[in-house]
């Protein structure tokens, strides 16, 4: 028999990673089918891809994505997340005279609690097996070893939630689940409307496309074995500490 037939599910297709992430697997052929979702169902998708629309906030909306599909999913990437929204007058913190608890409250509900609601409904999904994963979207500055500036507060603070939540998520997993991968991924500074303020300086070669970025991400989780579920992994495959 051939190996069974593979299923990929994108959270955050509408954005510029998550549509690149999407592009770059329906063009890999390695999945029969591709569910890729977004607030608005995504346009302009390849023909194999099924989109869905979901809700960060909403968890029906997650539950009904979920229980859409066929069979386990063998990826599931969640490529979400919020660092500034001039609508709601959030931006990153200079300084703690400057937090407020509605910006924290809603950076945590996207960047953490999201995924973490996600994370409850397609984990037990995987397959038991073979080798499946389970990625998140988080960052360098999430990383309490690495802060070395300050600043930023309740991003910092919701992406070090979301990465504790992975390597908690990992260990649990691992007892029922010992073939799967839990991982989150930084994708380096990328050239979409969440750094668009803040690109300025950014080292020349170092400022990726989404194209760029989705690659290297997927690079690294082809790269990655069970006994690196729980990381927290740099576009280009190095380990960055807690």
């Amino acid at each position: 028999m051939g190996e069974p037939a593979r299923t990929a599910m994108i959270f955050g297709a509408g954005g510029g990673i998550g549509a690149a992430l999407v592009r770059r697997l329906a063009e890999s052929g390695g999945f029969a089918a591709i569910h890729a979702g977004a607030r608005t169902a995504p346009a302009h998708l390849p023909g194999s891809v099924v989109p869905f629309r979901f809700d960060l906030e909403d968890e029906g909306s997650i539950a009904a994505a979920v229980a859409a599909l066929a069979g386990p999913p063998d990826l599931v990437f969640v490529a979400t997340g919020v660092l500034h929204d001039t609508a709601a007058s959030i931006a990153p913190e200079k300084s703690y005279r400057q937090v407020r608890g509605d910006t924290l409250a809603h950076l945590f509900q996207v960047n953490a609690i999201g995924p973490a609601i996600i994370a409850r409904h397609t984990l037990p999904l995987l397959p038991r097996d073979r080798r499946a994963v389970f990625a998140v979207l988080s960052a360098r500055v999430g990383s309490i070893a690495d802060n070395r500036l300050g600043g930023w507060h309740s991003y910092r603070a919701s992406k070090a939630a979301l990465n504790m939540l992975v390597r908690s998520f990992a260990i649990e997993q691992a007892r029922t689940h010992p073939q799967a991968i839990v991982a989150a991924l930084h994708p380096g500074t990328v050239d979409t409307g969440l750094s668009a303020p803040f690109q300025r300086g950014v080292p020349a070669g170092k400022l990726f496309s989404p194209d760029q970025s989705a690659g290297y991400l997927l690079d690294v989780l082809d790269g990655l074995t069970p006994a690196d579920s729980g990381g927290l992994f740099a576009w280009d495959g190095t380990r960055i500490a807690y």
